[in-house]
């Protein structure tokens, strides 16, 4: 379902990042980057899925809720984690220029942070880093950035 989300960015031209928030088995929050589209910094698939996750619970704090992403998260998501108190998090591929969840940083289990969120890397790793790697090769056959 994430990877799902992810297909729906760029037909807005952003990045196919998808997201997706579950409780007890069943779907309470999903998004996909649109920062291009809302022209918003902070519009990532990630900060959709948790808003709407809380939205559903009715508490900012997601105690029992599973993230599932299709990327290792940001540091300002991996941020909004910490500060939700999610118990887990589980991502396809890493992030190797700004990822937050253990590969540039581990903004998730920072020693010095009040909550730890367990992280369950690399599910469908190949396919979420395929369509990351096919995007960004569109763009620069297409000479963008």
């Amino acid at each position: 379902m994430a990877l799902q989300e992810a297909a729906l960015a760029p037909s807005h031209a952003d990045v196919p990042v998808g997201a997706i928030a579950v409780l007890d088995g069943q779907l309470i929050g999903r998004g996909h980057n649109r920062r291009e589209i809302d022209q918003d910094p902070t519009a990532h698939a990630e900060m959709f899925a948790l808003r709407q996750a809380a939205q559903v619970v009715g508490f900012w704090r997601l105690e029992n809720v599973t993230l599932y992403c299709t990327l290792e998260p940001c540091p300002m998501c991996a941020g909004a984690m910490v500060l939700a108190r999610l118990p887990r998090l589980v991502f396809g591929t890493t992030d190797p220029k700004g990822g937050a969840g253990g590969s540039v940083m581990d903004i998730l289990n920072h020693p010095r942070l009040n909550h730890r969120v367990e992280i369950i890397a690399g599910v469908l790793q190949e396919s979420c880093a395929a369509v990351l790697i096919a995007f960004f090769a569109k763009l620069r056959a297409e000479g963008q950035k």
